[in-house]
Order: structure tokens, then C-alpha cells, then sequence
């Protein structure tokens, strides 16, 4: 019987075997989040950034429990904004703003 793997365990030991891309993953990441507004993906795609780097490690790090860290960057995962924001700071990265075209917003 063949065991399949799941996209998201695949893009995990890619990033385990490759961790100079984790920073460009997470770059491509917010961009397609920045595109399309898909929160789920978004969090699915941190989720397996936190695997890789490690849940425990992350959770100390961000001042959240390990359980905390897994809730917030589920797919039905609503997390308040400075959850997000201190787990991405115990991966080693920031949110920062980036000024969009003139024809994407309003003046």
C-alpha cells in the first residue's frame, strides 16, 4: 500500500533539506497572500515555516504555548495580529509595509 504525502509535509522536508530558501519561500508567501487574500494559505504555509524551525522553539521564542503557535497558524486559526506578529519574530522575520502601485489603492 503506497503512503502519500501531503503537499504540506512535502514542502516541509524541502525546507528542512533546502533551508536557504526558507527566506524566499516566505517572501513568495506574503506575496501570493498579498495577491489573493488567502488567509488559510498564509497560515498553512507559516505553519510548516514553524515546523521547520521548530514548534517548540517558536512557541518559547513568541512567549505562546506550543499549543498557542499550532491553534494560531491552523487553517480555521483567526489569530490576533500580534500572535502573527510575534510568531513571525521568533522565526527571525518582520512585517513590514510595502507602498503598493498607485492603481492598486486609494489616495
Amino acid at each position: 500500500m503506497s503512503i502519500y504525502r501531503t503537499i504540506g509535509e512535502v514542502e516541509e522536508q524541502y525546507l528542512r533539506d533546502h533551508p536557504e530558501e526558507v527566506d524566499d519561500y516566505i517572501t513568495v508567501l506574503f506575496d501570493e497572500y498579498a495577491e489573493n487574500g488567502d488567509t488559510a494559505a498564509l497560515l498553512s504555509s507559516l505553519r510548516v515555516v514553524s515546523r521547520v524551525k521548530g514548534v517548540s522553539r517558536v512557541a518559547e521564542a513568541s512567549g505562546l504555548s506550543r499549543k498557542g503557535v499550532q491553534k494560531a497558524l491552523s487553517e480555521n486559526g483567526n489569530p490576533q495580529f500580534s500572535s502573527v506578529n510575534a510568531i513571525m519574530h521568533a522565526m527571525g522575520y518582520r512585517l513590514t509595509p510595502q507602498k503598493l502601485p498607485a492603481a492598486n489603492h486609494t489616495s
